[in-house]
């Protein structure tokens, strides 16, 4: 049973005073600058550092995908790509097939112009919600595997950052929480990469606004779902809605983001209050909601990653990793998300979301939050019979990082470091690196958070 209780808790803490950490010996000892000799030229090769990264702007030079089947680069080997020996255009493929549907209904995809390599960058990331307990987590970062921050942009309820966004400004709900600019920049000082994440399709102030663009009955009223609050849909259908969403990540990207994680990126799950089914269309001339999810991804990789060179990731419900038929409901096939060319997803396998008695890879979980590390671990087995093959893109799971007292006394147990960090070993027993740990509190333990490398 799908469960999407993320544990938000919108409570303000109190942020201790604490004096800034001099980390420039840190940036210096990680910054790498490459000259290449061509016929006599020495070309220098400049990199932008973003958050502990060398990050590419340049064009011209072969993307780089981390291959979770082998060892993860070093920030040395970032530093040292070798330049091509021509000057020809960078291209970018497409691996899902073509989709004559999709195109009746969408148009056909109208690839970039001039396409911009990018780097991916290997993150180990907290989650920091509206920018909560920063010079805390900065210290963590300092004296831990993180290298990466996760904070909101865009939430169901409105609007994070200093946005001047014009359907954001006529929708209202701008709660202007911090200026993203300033985020970015001490992010930045600290050697953090930052990824801004929005929100898409769940957003009952868009539908309430523009109630033309919700997920709507077949007489035009819009739809209101039990178990996402009893409020309406923003329709992924509606490109005007996917529109929206990639101009919040272009203005973020102008403000400093290093990338752009979409979350939500989903149909509702449960039924309607009124009972009335949702109406995309007429049968037989409506791709299926998978496709739907994947041709949104796809635009959203043109317009910002291949534009840009910006990485785009997108958020996936850990549930569509082992059943494609909750994966059908949500319209996240793991199947085929994955090629859609996006930089990477983030699974969310939190084991405090599996119902009491879930069985995977043949194991019986009596209670699944107990079980932290065969989890986690057993998802991914089952999740890797897609994402080991060719072209599927980096997978990056969300850690829970919180302690789910909700479901029961005897079915959870507390998600102190260890319990964390067994969720990074059983990652690195899977064959994959990266990972985001989840606390809507953000409040993690100290720790080094290297997983097998403790």
């Amino acid at each position: 049973m799908i469960n999407d209780n993320k544990n938000y808790d919108f409570n303000e803490y109190k942020r201790n005073e604490k004096k800034e950490t001099d980390r420039s010996k840190k940036r210096l000892a990680r910054l790498q600058t490459t000259f290449i000799s061509l016929t006599g030229v020495v070309l220098a090769l400049g990199f932008v550092l973003l958050g502990g990264v060398i990050f590419k702007k340049a064009s011209g030079q072969p993307v780089f995908r981390v291959n979770e089947t082998s060892a993860a680069p070093s920030i040395a080997t970032l530093g040292s790509v070798p330049a091509p020996t021509t000057t020809a255009p960078f291209e970018v493929t497409e691996y899902l097939p073509d989709n004559p549907l999709a195109d009746a209904f969408w148009g056909e995809l109208t690839p970039a112009q001039d396409p911009v390599p990018y780097e991916h960058f290997e993150v180990h990331g907290l989650y920091l919600h509206r920018v909560v307990n920063l010079e805390e987590s900065l210290e963590l970062a300092a004296n831990s595997e993180i290298n990466a921050f996760v904070i909101d942009l865009k939430e169901a309820e409105g609007i994070y950052y200093n946005t001047s966004n014009e359907t954001a400004q006529e929708i209202g709900y701008l709660y202007n929480y911090y200026n993203l600019e300033e985020v970015v920049q001490t992010c930045h000082d600290n050697d953090i990469y930052v990824i801004g994440r929005i929100v898409c399709f769940k957003d009952p102030r868009l539908a309430a606004t523009y109630p033309d663009r919700a997920i709507c009955d077949s007489t035009g009223n819009p739809l209101f779902f039990t178990t996402e609050g009893s409020e309406a849909f923003a329709n992924p259908y509606d490109d005007r809605n996917w529109d929206y969403l990639i101009e919040l990540a272009m203005e973020a990207i102008s403000k400093g983001v290093d990338e752009i994680q979409f979350d939500y990126v989903r149909f509702p799950t449960g039924g309607t209050t009124s009972g009335a089914e949702p109406y995309f269309g007429s049968s037989g001339q409506v791709p299926s909601k998978s496709d739907c999810i994947n041709r949104f991804l796809q635009t959203a990789r043109i317009r910002i990653q291949d534009t840009y060179g910006i990485p785009v990731t997108a958020d996936i419900f850990g549930i569509a990793v082992t059943s494609s038929l909750d994966g059908e409901i949500l319209g996240q096939d793991w199947a085929t998300v994955g090629f859609t060319g996006v930089d990477a997803l983030c699974p969310m396998i939190y084991p405090s979301h599996y119902a009491l008695g879930t069985r995977m890879n043949g194991i019986t979980f009596d209670s699944p939050d107990l079980y932290p590390y065969e989890v986690m671990l057993n998802a991914l087995l089952i999740g890797s019979e897609y994402y080991i093959q060719p072209n599927y893109c980096t997978v990056r799971p969300y850690i829970q990082a919180f302690t789910a007292y909700y479901i029961g006394e005897g079915n959870y147990r507390e998600y102190d470091y260890e319990a964390i960090n067994d969720q990074i070993r059983a990652i690195q027993d899977a064959g994959l690196n990266e990972w985001i740990l989840w606390n809507a509190l953000v409040l993690y333990p100290e720790g080094n958070y290297g997983g097998n490398n403790d």
